[in-house]
């Protein structure tokens, strides 16, 4: 197998067909053509419909993901070692969930920086199945997120923060004008009859009396920007945890859930059956020993 057909391969999925990704490829279609013959000869059956080039076959369709991760890796180990090869330190990966990103992670970077400034840094934000998801394939050499969302073995969680999870609305809201009156937070039961718009957050509700909110939701949405655009139309309420919800939020407030209280286990996370380089291995422990000295546990304003 050789990987000039890999490639070959996805850029035919990619391009939606072998003429455009010939011309990608710098290769005329015949010659194109003759090498996914000779990859579908060495594994034994074919890649692509007969009758449709550019469809996949059931075989296909079951490669294409393996492929893919493996042409992520590679191109990852590509850039490393053009990187030592033009006498650069090194470069790390690192995925987070958003709220890391805009609240935490940047005073980590300004510090990690100082004492290591050749070093290149890329930075990917994700929701929190995305982030696990992009460790696990070896995309990235680090993650910060959610261990809700982490249930593989090979995976070494270490907490950072215990991040509350709240109530979002309108201050005009009337669960807002409640709430301040009596000095206390809000009851999951006082949401039954808003209207409640789901987000990926919500998965935080499961098995708790709360999740009824999540199959009675109005509106399902995953992007924190339309999120927050429905949310101040007045188009209903939700839950998120406080990180993700903006310190300097002039139409929305966060309110503290009282009942069920709930907390997500924010931390960082790294493959515990492969080493990461030393660059990477620094980045961890200065992100924990950064976070357990700069912040309290509970709380991150």
């Amino acid at each position: 197998m050789k990987l000039q057909q890999l490639r070959h391969f996805l850029f035919i999925v990619e391009e939606g067909g072998f003429r455009a990704a010939a011309d990608r490829a710098n290769r005329s279609q015949a010659a194109l053509s003759a090498s996914i013959k000779e990859l579908e000869k060495m594994l034994g059956q074919p890649l692509f419909e007969g009758g449709n080039k550019a469809t996949l076959t059931p075989f296909g369709k079951t490669c294409l993901p393996k492929i893919e991760q493996f042409m992520t890796i590679y191109r990852a180990l590509e850039e490393d070692l053009k990187a030592a090869a033009a006498g650069d330190k090194g470069k790390i990966r690192i995925a987070s969930v958003p709220s890391l990103v805009t609240k935490l992670l940047p005073n980590v970077l300004v510090e990690y920086s100082k004492r290591y400034p050749d070093i290149e840094i890329v930075l990917i934000d994700d929701n929190a199945v995305g982030v696990a998801n992009r460790l696990l394939t070896g995309e990235v050499d680090l993650a910060l997120g959610n261990c809700i969302s982490i249930n593989q073995a090979d995976i070494n969680f270490t907490p950072l923060v215990s991040d509350p999870i709240g109530v979002v609305c309108l201050k005009s809201n009337s669960l807002n004008q409640t709430r301040h009156h009596a000095q206390q937070g809000v009851r999951w039961q006082q949401l039954i009859l808003q209207p409640f718009i789901y987000n990926g957050t919500c998965r935080l509700l499961e098995n708790t009396p709360a999740e009824v909110l999540n199959r009675q939701a109005r509106y399902t949405v995953e992007n924190i920007t339309s999120l927050f655009s429905l949310l101040r139309h007045d188009l209903g309420v939700t839950t998120l945890p406080k990180l993700a919800f903006p310190s300097n939020e002039s139409e929305l407030i966060w309110i503290d859930l009282i009942e069920p209280r709930l907390d997500r286990q924010i931390g960082i996370f790294k493959l515990s059956n492969k080493s990461i380089s030393p660059q990477a291995y620094a980045f961890y422990e200065l992100c924990i020993k950064y976070v357990q000295e700069h912040y309290p546990l509970t709380d991150i304003a």
